[in-house]
């Protein structure tokens, strides 16, 4: 059985919760909460699970993965059916790029210790902080829509016309923009892959909502 520490609110962790299921694979998941208590992910316990103190952490059989895309693409390796990686080598460095610029771009920049170093080291208050979320989403955003919108590649969703590992990430920054009023409206392409994988349960048993340590 696949063991995943998650945070109902975390966007890695969403992406991976997303290709689990994308991939119908059952698993525990052992939920992490980020800010309580100043952030379960900061005891000893967990420090000795991942000494990063971020989440997802996966466990499979022993064998204990983090960071996300390399969580996804392990699980695409070891349990090839339903590839989230499909196509030729010119497909899987696309939806790797589309994937990284989530993941390697915007996310960094606006992850939870990111913004809770702003406010308590750099003295940034609500609204200049939401400045901030919203530069660095808007920036990562505008780079995407024009990947995405002039591009052949993309079908009904950001690769073709099956879900892949560039929806599993896509899908949980959108989420998170929303969360911070960021307007889509600049981003029609985003918008309408947003919305065609929410229609998907596999999608929806890995939103937040839908998770048990949601509170």
């Amino acid at each position: 059985m696949l063991t995943l520490h998650t945070y109902f609110r975390s966007s890695a962790s969403y992406r991976v919760r997303i290709a689990l299921g994308l991939k119908s694979l059952p698993y525990e998941s052992v939920p992490v909460h980020l800010v309580r208590d100043g952030g379960e992910q900061h005891l000893p316990s967990f420090a000795a699970v991942n000494p990063a103190e971020l989440v997802p952490v996966m466990d499979d059989s022993g064998v204990t993965l983090t960071q996300s895309l390399a969580i996804i693409e392990y699980l695409d390796e070891v349990h090839p059916q339903t590839s989230l990686l499909p196509g030729d080598a010119a497909s899987r460095a696309r939806i790797r790029a589309i994937s990284q610029t989530v993941a390697c771009e915007i996310h960094p920049l606006n992850n939870l210790r990111v913004l809770q170093y702003l406010e308590s080291s750099a003295g940034m208050d609500p609204d200049a902080r939401k400045i901030w979320y919203a530069h660095w989403v808007n920036v990562g955003f505008k780079a995407l829509e024009s990947m995405l919108s002039q591009s052949a590649a993309t079908g009904r969703y950001a690769h073709g016309d099956t879900p892949t590992m560039a929806d599993c990430c896509v899908v949980p920054q959108i989420y998170n923009a929303k969360r911070y009023a960021v307007s889509m409206e600049p981003y029609p392409t985003l918008r309408r892959i947003y919305d065609t994988c929410l229609q998907l349960e596999m999608f929806q048993r890995a939103s937040p909502e839908a998770q048990a340590d949601m509170v």
